[in-house]
């Protein structure tokens, strides 16, 4: 990955709507230069996915939670089993195995909190192999990017 490449992935986290045209004199090059970066960039897998960003709010889910997960029994098998049921939710938006205290951590966009009732209700009882969990509920949010820096 060379400068120019930098650049147009940079563009490209800001908005990726913009018009590979665009982009190409953005950055210097011609048009079907920069295509063949994009599509390079893409079979690569630097670019993993272009996706829409909404606003969480507006599409009705303005609630964001962290929560936190101690399981009951450990290793592989478990901790799948568990991340495979927690993602089928549509109200996780990510879901992580890690290291340290707790096991799992979620990130929740909701609706309302009958919508997080209902989902503890799924999650968190009985065979979901569960210990405990820690709800945080997010009242304001300093930061929340999704461009990686280069």
């Amino acid at each position: 990955m060379d400068k120019i490449d930098r650049k147009i992935l940079n563009l490209m986290q800001r908005d990726a709507s913009r018009t590979n045209a665009d982009m190409a004199n953005e950055v210097g090059l011609s048009p079907s230069s920069c295509l063949r970066r994009v599509q390079r960039l893409h079979k690569s897998g630097v670019i993993d996915k272009i996706v829409a960003i909404l606003n969480p709010a507006k599409a009705g889910r303005g609630i964001k939670a962290l929560v936190t997960v101690q399981l009951k029994l450990h290793g592989e098998q478990h901790m799948r089993r568990f991340l495979s049921i927690a993602s089928a939710e549509e109200a996780v938006t990510q879901a992580y195995a890690v290291t340290g205290e707790s096991d799992v951590v979620l990130m929740l966009r909701l609706r309302d909190m009958e919508e997080f009732e209902h989902l503890c209700d799924r999650l968190f009882r009985d065979e979901t192999n569960v210990a405990r969990f820690f709800t945080m509920m997010v009242i304001r949010t300093a930061k929340e990017e999704t461009a990686i820096r280069l």
